[in-house]
């Protein structure tokens, strides 16, 4: 049995107890527990002295220990109770006198400790069974009490591992919810003395020590968050772990002590003499302090009272580390770096485990804000990084769990001790910096960490910038001093990162984001203790913490006067309203008080000084400190940390006069008037003087300082503990009445510490920033300048592919966050950073370009950063675009831009339904409607004709290699991963600003044309950015105004200044004809505009007219064809009309312009009062004999008679719609117009071509006589006869005269038609001419022609059609007049002149016609009657009106 249970001695102490869910049996339990009452014995049979025992009759007896052994087995079979009805402590008592014993080896103690531990791990000790309390005490008390007889190393370490392992098992076992307060103090102390004495032994042991107080500690704080909350009062005496004098105490060779827990629990104890006094001694202190602390806390179920006591242990361990003495048996481990990692390693578990609940308990809360933390920063400071790291480790915890109570003391441990070491200051060393920065990194990784650091120091006057200067720090950090990038600046740079990251995920957090609007403070009102209303509400606490950042701002900066000026300074405070323009004490006293940075020895003399002003302030001053229940020497520590005391005596009387009378008026329990409190002031500072300085040799006895403040208490003593706790305070801790430049270290002082602590209960609560944006803005603005500027510098410095990704990371979460806050010039500063890394804009060849930038993954990954923050940024970005188009410049040169770079909506729209879907659509539909600019003036795509153009006169390349050809090949993969064409196409989506910006951009990448002739290459780069202009102009028709004046002044540079053909004039000219075509059928209002942009191609010179006026004039057919019914305006016809009579002079170009006029005019189709004139004159162009063929004129003269349809519309339009004024102007105009149209048809009558010219009479002949429904005035008519049917038939007959005959052929047909013209409308008109004064004038002409016509000769002989035809027109003219009664022998219209007038020309003409029109007897009849005029049917169907009346 005894073997069984030694095997089981060599298992690892520390193995986890296993969790039995099932208990075993109760033979099962009795079993088990004789098993190890045979282990035990078996074990002590070993040693002779055990076997036997002589008594002094010779009675052979056994030991007492193995007597109860031998007991137990004897009744643990025969106990009928269930189990849990049986006393523990029946069975663990025998084990327990064996731990217990001084006698035992530690062979036996160990089995003994085994069997214990046995027990506890089976849980067959658990909460159910009885006197189970008891049970759990006595072994406690007896473990840690251990004693036995050492006899070799090896066993001794056994037994001291076993009590480890049994004391932790005390603490997991399910029943230690039964230990006291009392106990588990103990436990922790005795295993913290084992640590002690571990030290001189083996490294396991060291080990396994260290890992049982871990596995303590965290089992006992775990506990913590199921405890409610509530204010534990004790007596500081009962405390039970190690002060500084238990920390001197520690080193007893072989023993470990627990005088400080007021009881004595020696554990390990040799067997010598000296140490069993020692124990005596102690086990009877132990049994009297028991004895009266029942009643004690201690004594309850452990809960706070012992974390507390353990945590204050824990705390003071920090505390007692200078005063400790290395034995010689030490770990070789440094001392002073092995105790405090140890220390604070449990301080870490405690709060790991503990989380947020330790803020809940006041006495826990205040060991952290000041012991703990006073502990941080003076080991923070330390040469060690191992224990920087751990002070780190345990800070950041803090801050996680508890930083809404932590506030000044996280604010000073990141401003003292990491910034501080960070920075390099004060001989830190480079692992130190690196310890530092990590946990700064680390801190900025934090979601919130950030936010909260600038809401709650930079924007809190009284605290340092905490944010800022960690900006700064870590941008500064993050530059590269030495090439290659050491640790430090790759730890700033993801710090700096991180932060950057943290801001971007923020953004798409549905939060509140207050407004940015500028701050005024205006008048000045007091804010040095304003609080917000709700800081739990981001509607209240925004705006104030803006507000008071911008005070902060602007106080800093009046520091920084006053400081070097006083009176500069507080005149700018008053200027920016941070002072009353009338200074008053309580506003300076404050100022004194709460502003952080100003120069103590300035405020003191402030203080001290004899004005009344400055003595009202001293009290003001005086009056900000709260110094209730705080003794008078912590009272003037704080008082005197917020300034120098002066040198001169009447100031320090002053100073000490004001702070007495506060003093006193707040803590009056000892001292009996403000005297007291003055005189005992003086007689402190007089102590701190004495034993801290140097210079004084003999120093002030305890004695000596209470018989000097004797009788000061209003004529009595003081207390003597009173004066003698402010003279041990005073001698621990110096007041520092002058501030200690060398160190630089200040806050490690108690009495800064001191004044921390009470400033941290009136400070302003700790803003615990949701995931919000709110102060980001306030941020960036700080933070983007310098971090753009730091990772640039890394990104251009180092070779490794990870930092360049992160640089790249912190680009893009840079620009996120610019475009969603609008900081543009960062956006566009980044842009102009990323555009560098790209090497775009070096110049190299396109072999060469192609394998280094596939060989350059910094290049790459540069470029595919700015083509992404062009497309999903672009609406930010403003001067950026410059060099993001030097970029795609540059790719263009080299031939690596994707094929559809210039894409718009309606290129989809064109696309035809069977067309290839992956096909990518040129910038213009059609290769056969634009021209290019070769000789051939054969139409062409554009995109492919310049591409020609770019290799035409340059001889064959070399072929590329496997490597070229590779590198190519990654070069265009990544080139098409960027995206370049979305940028235009998707350019309709950018903000106004932004897209002129890019219009800019391009137009001056293009470059100003010049007369003289470009290079190929600055040709290439003005197509180039010409095709990208056109294309976004198209892209963004519904803003076509925002660009257009832009656009189009480019253009027109491009037309006026260029004189030969080229294809840049090709691209402007055809362009500006696109951007027409796809912007007129959506723009109506823009309609002239658009229109009037084509006059420029009518300022083309005449070579470049020459070369592209036929596909000039089909683009206008097609413009023309799509939009003619959005054409309206005279202003908006006249441009189209003009470019069709540019064609019609161009004999290729005829053609396709007359079809354009063919589809105006046919039919009066798109005929507007507005263009008719213009139609009129361009077809009379197309007709002239000079242009195009005689089919053509002939068509163009049937327009010019068919427009006629159109006047005749609108003359009936303008009777029915118009009012009456408007539609006498609209008839007026008609007759203007109809009166152009025969004017016009005229000029044809007289051309040479004989087809033209007949068919121009015909033409007159149809307009003259076919207007019905226009309104001709009586004048009109005259004017027609006079300026245009007399005029025609005179120009004829002189046209065939001898002279003309070769120029002018069968001339005759024309006279012919002219006078059958003339005579239908002389009959026509002749009912309401023929009342005119003008008619007899009008009837001579006619005959006076006539005979003319009669005398003609063609070639000399007279012309048989012609007297015929007159003779036949003249009889039935005459007829007509006789019928109508207008001629004859005395007739109304012109008396007997007019009848022999008329008889007189025409017996000249046909001597006939008067017999046989009017035979003698009816002449003489017709005298005899009267003539009634105005019933008589005309012939040819017209009739005879009143001469009142006109025709309709």
């Amino acid at each position: 049995m005894g073997c069984l249970n030694q095997q089981s001695e060599v298992n690892t102490p520390f193995s986890e107890p296993n969790d039995c869910t099932v208990k075993p049996s109760k033979g099962a339990l009795a079993c088990m527990v004789n098993s190890e009452i045979g282990a035990v014995l078996a074990v002590m049979r070993r040693n002779v002295r055990w076997g036997f025992h002589y008594a002094a009759a010779d009675d052979q007896l056994e030991h007492p220990l193995i007597h109860s052994f031998k007991e137990l087995r004897k009744n643990v079979f025969s106990w009928k109770h269930h189990w849990n009805r049986v006393d523990p402590l029946l069975y663990l008592q025998p084990f327990l006198d064996v731990i217990q014993s001084d006698e035992t080896g530690a062979p036996i103690t160990g089995v003994a400790l085994s069997s214990v531990y046995k027990f506890l791990t089976l849980e067959i000790i658990d909460s159910s069974i009885m006197n189970v309390e008891k049970a759990l005490y006595q072994i406690v008390e007896t473990v840690t009490s251990c004693r036995f007889e050492v006899t070799d190393p090896a066993s001794e370490e056994v037994v001291l591992m076993k009590i480890l392992q049994v004391l932790l098992a005390c603490m997991k076992s399910k029943a230690s919810e039964n230990l006291s307060n009392h106990h588990v103090c103990n436990i922790v102390n005795t295993c913290f003395r084992l640590v002690h004495q571990a030290s001189a032994k083996s490294e396991l042991l060291q080990r396994i020590a260290r890992h049982t107080m871990h596995e303590l500690v965290r089992h006992i704080f775990a506990h913590l968050p199921n405890i409610i909350s509530k204010a534990h009062e004790f007596d500081q005496q009962s405390r039970l772990c190690a002060d500084s004098e238990a920390g001197e105490k520690q080193h007893d060779n072989g023993c470990v002590s627990a005088e400080s827990t007021g009881k004595s629990a020696p554990a390990a104890v040799p067997s010598n003499a000296s140490d069993k006094r020692d124990g005596t001694t102690d086990e009877k202190t132990q049994k009297e302090e028991i004895a009266s602390n029942r009643e004690n806390p201690m004594m309850d179920p452990y809960g706070v009272p012992c974390m507390v006591e353990i945590f204050h242990f824990l705390c003071s361990l920090l505390n007692v580390m200078e005063s400790i003495e290395i034995g010689s048996r030490s770990n070789p481990i440094a001392y002073d770096e092995d105790v405090p990692l140890f220390a604070l390693g449990l301080i870490n578990s405690a709060i790991e485990v503990s989380g947020a609940s330790s803020g809940n308990h006041p006495e826990l809360l205040a060991l952290i804000q000041k012991d703990l933390f006073h502990n941080l920063m003076r080991f923070g400071l330390s040469m060690s990084p191992l224990i920087l790291s751990t002070v780190c480790s345990i800070v950041l915890n803090l801050y996680h769990h508890m930083r809404s109570k932590l506030k000044l003391q996280l604010g000073t441990f990141f401003s003292g001790v990491l910034l501080r070491i960070a920075q390099s200051k004060y001989g830190t060393y480079y692992q130190q910096q690196e310890v530092a920065i990590e946990t700064l990194v680390d801190f900025c990784r934090q979601p919130m960490f950030m936010p909260e650091m600038y809401a709650n120091f930079d924007c809190d006057i009284s605290c340092s910038n905490v944010f800022e200067d960690l900006a700064n720090l870590l941008s500064k950090s993050s530059f590269p001093v030495n090439i290659p990038l050491s640790a430090l600046n790759t730890l700033a740079l993801d710090g700096l990162i991180a932060m950057m990251e943290g801001m971007a995920e923020r953004i798409s957090q549905d939060s509140f984001v207050s407004d940015q609007a500028s701050i005024d403070l205006g008048e000045y009102r007091s804010f040095w203790t304003e609080i917000c209303k709700d800081y739990s509400d981001p509607n209240h606490w925004v705006p104030y913490l803006r507000k008071m950042k911008v005070i902060k701002r602007k106080l800093l900066i009046g520091v920084d006067h006053f400081n070097r000026d006083p009176k500069k300074g507080m005149d700018f405070l008053q200027g920016v309203h941070l002072l009353p323009e009338k200074r008053d004490p309580k506003s300076v006293a404050c100022f004194f008080r709460y502003t952080t940075g100003l120069d103590k020895n300035l405020i003191g003399d402030f203080l001290g000084s004899h004005e009344d002003f400055y003595i009202e302030v001293l009290h003001e001053f005086a009056g900000t400190f709260d110094f209730r229940g705080m003794n008078l020497d912590i009272a003037l520590r704080i008082f005197l940390e917020t300034f120098r005391l002066p040198g001169e005596s009447q100031k320090i009387q002053r100073v000490l006069e004001a702070f007495a009378e506060r003093y006193y008026e707040q803590s009056q329990n000892i001292l009996a008037d403000k005297d007291a409190a003055l005189l005992l002031s003086y007689s402190i500072i007089m102590l701190n003087t004495d034993q801290h300085n140097a210079q004084v040799k003999k120093k002030m006895t305890e004695e000596d300082f209470i018989r000097n403040n004797r009788r000061i208490n209003g004529g009595n003593d003081l207390p003597r503990e009173f004066l003698s706790e402010l003279y041990r305070s005073i001698c621990e801790d110096e007041i520092r009445i002058t501030p200690d430049r060398g160190a630089g270290i200040p806050m490690m002082a108690p009495s800064h510490w001191i004044g921390l602590v009470h400033k941290s209960r009136q400070t302003s609560p700790y803003i615990i920033c949701d995931p919000g944006p709110y102060l980001d803005y306030d941020m960036f603005a700080m933070l983007s300048g310098p971090a753009i500027a730091s990772i640039s510098v890394v990104f251009d410095n180092v070779e490794q592919e990870d930092v360049w990704e992160t640089c790249i990371s912190g680009f893009l979460a840079i620009a996120r966050i610019a475009a969603a806050y609008s900081f543009d010039d960062v956006l566009n500063d980044l842009v102009v950073s990323l555009c560098k890394f790209t090497t775009l804009l070096l110049p190299s060849y396109v072999d060469e370009f192609t394998v280094a930038f596939a060989e350059d993954g910094k290049a790459r990954l540069a470029t595919l950063a700015v083509f992404t923050l062009a497309n999903e940024y672009g609406d930010h970005i403003r001067s950026g675009w410059k060099n993001i188009l030097d970029c795609i410049l540059c790719l263009h040169k080299l031939g690596l831009l994707p094929t559809r770079l210039f894409s718009d909506a309606a290129d989809d729209l064109e696309s035809t339904g069977d067309a290839d879907p992956r096909r990518p659509t040129a910038l213009f539909p059609s290769p056969s409607r634009f021209p290019s600019s070769t000789p051939s003036r054969k139409s062409s795509g554009l995109m492919g004709v310049f591409s020609q153009l770019l290799y035409l006169d340059e001889e064959p390349a070399p072929q590329p290699n496997e490597q070229q050809l590779a590198a190519r090949q990654q070069t265009l993969q990544t080139i098409q991963s960027c995206h370049v064409d979305s940028i235009f196409a998707e350019s309709k989506f950018l903000q106004a600003e932004s897209l002129l910006q890019l219009v800019r951009a391009v137009v001056l990448a293009a470059g100003k044309p010049r007369k003289r002739n470009n290079s190929l290459e600055d040709e290439e780069t003005a197509v180039f950015c010409l095709e990208l202009l056109i294309a976004i102009t198209i892209n963004n028709r519904d803003r076509i105004m925002l660009l257009w004046q832009v656009v189009y002044d480019h253009i027109a540079s491009v037309v006026h200044l260029t004189t030969m053909p080229s294809t840049l004039i090709e691209k402007a000219v055809f362009g500006l004809l696109r951007i027409c075509q796809r912007l007129l059928p959506y723009k109506e209002n823009l309609t002239d505009e658009l229109l009037k942009s084509l006059q420029l191609i009518l300022k083309l010179d005449a070579r470049v007219a020459d070369a592209f006026l036929e596909q000039i004039t089909r683009e206008v057919m097609h413009l023309v064809k799509a939009n003619a019914m959005q054409i309206r305006s005279h202003i908006g016809w006249r441009t189209i009309i003009s470019l069709l009579s540019f064609t019609a002079r161009h004999p290729e170009a005829s053609e396709t312009g007359f079809d354009t006029l063919v589809f105006i005019m046919a039919d009066g189709a798109h005929l507007l009062p507005a263009n008719y004139v213009l139609c009129l004159n361009v077809a009379a162009q197309f007709a002239d004999s000079h242009v195009g063929n005689v089919d053509q004129s002939v068509r163009s003269l049937d327009l010019m008679a068919g427009s006629l349809i159109s006047l005749i519309r609108w003359s009936h339009q303008a009777k029915e719609a118009l009012g009456q004024e408007a539609a006498v102007k609209m008839t007026q105009d008609i007759t203007e117009m109809w009166l152009r149209l025969i004017q016009g048809l005229r000029k044809f009558c007289k051309d040479r071509r004989e087809e033209v010219r007949d068919h121009a009479i015909l033409m007159l002949q149809m307009c003259l006589t076919g207007v019905d429904g226009i309104h001709i005035p009586e004048d009109l008519w005259l004017q027609c006869f006079d300026q245009v049917i007399f005029t025609l038939l005179d120009e004829l007959l002189n046209l065939a005269q001898p002279s003309f005959v070769k120029d002018y052929r069968s001339t005759e047909g024309a006279i012919v038609l002219a006078l059958k013209l003339m005579f239908k409308m002389f009959l026509q008109s002749l009912n309401h001419l023929s009342q005119s004064t003008s008619f007899c004038k009008l009837w001579l002409g006619v005959l006076s022609l006539t005979e003319r016509c009669m005398k003609v000769k063609f070639k000399g002989k007279w012309s048989e059609k012609i007297p015929e035809l007159i003779s036949e027109l003249l009889k039935n003219t005459l007829l007509v007049m006789k019928t109508s009664g207008i001629l004859g022998p005395s007739n109304p219209v012109g008396g007997d002149s007019f009848w022999k007038s008329t008889w007189l020309h025409v017996h000249k003409i046909c001597p006939s016609l008067q017999t046989e029109i009017f035979p003698t007897n009816e002449a003489e009849q017709s005298e005899k009657q009267h003539i009634q005029v105005g019933c008589s049917p005309l012939a040819e169907g017209n009739v005879i009106v009143s001469s009142g009346n006109s025709t309709a």
